[in-house]
């Protein structure tokens, strides 16, 4: 018997939550190509996404990101 956990490649995120990261994305990248990470974090909070999320967007390295990219990251499905 093992007390193992078993390892994952990426944080699971709940549905609703990607739900609410798609539509921030979506609103977000109406328009606009690429968007700073900077950007993305203050319209994150300002939509109170989850701080699992939060604290997500403020882990990526500072830049701008297409949205495949981000979603890619923060595991949204918008593409």
């Amino acid at each position: 018997m093992t007390d193992d956990a078993p390892v994952t490649d990426a944080p699971v995120v709940e549905e609703p939550d990607i739900r609410r990261l798609d539509d921030l994305l979506e609103d977000l990248y109406h328009g606009q190509e690429r968007i700073s990470q900077a950007d993305i974090y203050r319209r994150a909070v300002s939509a109170e996404l989850p701080a699992q999320l939060l604290t997500r967007i403020a882990a990526l390295p500072e830049g701008e990101y297409a949205v495949d990219e981000v979603a890619d990251l923060l595991g949204g499905s918008v593409t």
